[in-house]
């Protein structure tokens, strides 16, 4: 598999690559880190949190991913490719296509306005839209929920939330997006983990496009028992290490 080849994970999942050339004209690969991908635990060849989303998707064999909001794409790449592994495994069959044929879709919502971090993907031609083609819908979540998901009656398969931080926006999301999702389906709420927040601190190079938040951590504190929940914090565990920002995982119970 692909997610196992360290160094497809560099040039693919954890990094933006440009083609420059040199003086002397010879081509070369310019890498830049995914953006927040440190918010994952991800690092050139460490997927981080990542990898447990990859996992889910491959063992629940799930279909149809919506990610609200993404700063660089870096979970929509991991939801694309584990549908994709799942193809070349022969478990998915039938046509190739990435996010229109029988392996399934990966959707992308954000309205691209900056609120909860800018992204850098706007342009089709960007590196990861490119390479992953998720269908991108700029709206709102709440927007894009009733205008295109509940108009096309989407069943969601696997639901990532890490659009707007607010508590507020949180508890909307999981409000909305939660009544789509399939029996067997799945959410994940990215960052959950209180802890981390409270000893976090921003360089210099980050304080421009990133905001503290509270919304995920409080809200996750009332979900009812209707719904599963497991939090996979481990803020602390490697304190000289990324570490991730917190993943809940919510099921139906």
């Amino acid at each position: 598999m692909s997610i196992l080849d360290k160094e497809y994970i560099r040039q693919f999942i954890t990094n933006d690559v440009k083609l420059e050339k040199d003086l002397n004209g010879k081509e070369l690969k310019n890498f830049k880190p995914v953006k927040y991908r440190w918010t994952h635990g991800a690092t050139d060849y460490d997927l981080g949190d990542g990898l447990l989303i990859y996992s889910i998707i491959q063992l629940m064999r799930y279909k149809t991913c919506v990610c609200l909001g993404s700063g660089g794409g870096y979970i929509p790449r991991i939801m694309t490719q584990a549908r994709l592994d799942l193809h070349g495994q022969g478990i998915f069959e039938g046509s190739i296509d990435y996010n229109h044929g029988d392996i399934g879709v990966t959707y992308l919502v954000d309205a691209a306005n900056g609120v909860g971090g800018k992204i850098n993907y706007e342009d089709d031609k960007n590196f990861f839209r490119y390479q992953f083609a998720p269908r991108f819908i700029k709206e709102t979540t709440e927007n894009a929920y009733y205008n295109y998901f509940v108009k096309q009656d989407v069943k969601i398969d696997f639901l990532h939330i890490d659009a707007g931080h607010s508590y507020k926006d949180v508890k909307n999301d999981f409000k909305l997006y939660s009544k789509l999702l399939a029996p067997n389906g799945m959410i994940s709420i990215h960052d959950s983990d209180e802890n981390f927040q409270k000893e976090l601190i921003i360089t210099e190079d980050e304080k421009e496009y990133y905001e503290f938040f509270d919304g995920p951590p409080k809200f996750i504190k009332e979900i009812g028992p209707e719904w599963k929940q497991f939090n996979f914090f481990n803020n602390g565990n490697f304190p000289s290490k990324p570490s991730s920002t917190g993943i809940t995982l919510i099921q139906r119970a």
